[in-house]
């Protein structure tokens, strides 16, 4: 575990931020493989993921920001742009991502639900597992103590050991990062299937909704908001509710009017 690669000179070569770059750019390929499978869209695949990637990291450096971490950078607003830092939620990155997805297919005349089911649930689903490493090799997302003699120690330099010191941690980035690979392998399974448009997109938000969910029982970095539960987990129930009802109206939709996604 190495915050730091390496140096130019006095610059650091950081391995959040190479990770993130690089959890980015494969995710655009694994998009642009599946558009090109599918035989539509795909020249438009690198700029979407060059406006949705940055869309990505301002979404979710401002949702951290100011859902997670409020209480310190009200007093260090000059620091909020500082994303080497940590502190990038997820949750955050994937709305703003898909607004400007949204924006981009409109201007264009795609179809977003087709161009979302094909490119962007498997894709986004793939950069978020690569990312979770980025986490790893930080020393945030971090765990709150096993209370045994087992779990991750992270080196005095991290955000973790600073909170925690050297108690032994749940490692729930590795495990979300596990779970994200599982998702995108069922993700696969379902387009598969003869589903309604619009439904591998919503099944990515209520899989990855649900883990969340349950790995925030895990996650040490942040404190409750009600009801013993954390604002990520607010944001994970609603997104399951809205994303049930969704899934369900897209399939009787489709039953309506005898489409599916594949014809």
């Amino acid at each position: 575990m190495h915050q730091y690669l390496f140096f130019i000179g006095d610059f650091p070569i950081r391995a959040y931020g190479l990770i993130l770059s690089l959890s980015i750019i494969l995710a655009t390929g694994t998009a642009y493989f599946f558009a090109r499978q599918d035989g539509r869209w795909h020249q438009h695949v690198p700029d979407l993921g060059i406006y949705c990637g940055l869309a990505g990291i301002v979404g979710a450096r401002l949702w951290d920001v100011f859902f997670f971490d409020w209480d310190y950078y009200q007093h260090h607003l000059l620091e909020i742009p500082f994303v080497w830092q940590g502190g990038m939620a997820i949750q955050g990155g994937v709305i703003l991502g898909a607004i400007v997805g949204i924006i981009y297919t409109r201007i264009h005349k795609i179809d977003t639900w087709a161009f979302a089911d094909i490119v962007a649930a498997p894709a986004v689903i793939m950069g978020q597992a690569l990312g979770r490493m980025a986490n790893l090799m930080n020393g945030d997302a971090f765990g709150h103590p096993t209370g045994g003699n087992y779990g991750i120690i992270y080196p005095p330099t991290t955000l973790a050991y600073q909170v925690y010191g050297d108690k032994p941690l749940w490692p729930a980035e590795v495990w979300e990062g596990q779970l994200d690979i599982v998702i995108f392998v069922l993700l696969l399974l379902f387009r598969t299937t003869n589903h309604a448009k619009g439904q591998v997109f919503i099944l990515y938000a209520i899989l990855y909704s649900s883990a969340r969910f349950f790995l925030e029982f895990l996650r040490g970095d942040y404190g409750t908001l009600l009801f013993g539960l954390k604002s990520a987990q607010f944001t994970s129930l609603a997104v399951i509710l809205i994303g049930l009802v969704l899934f369900i109206r897209q399939g009787y939709c489709a039953e309506r009017i005898g489409l599916s996604s594949k014809k």
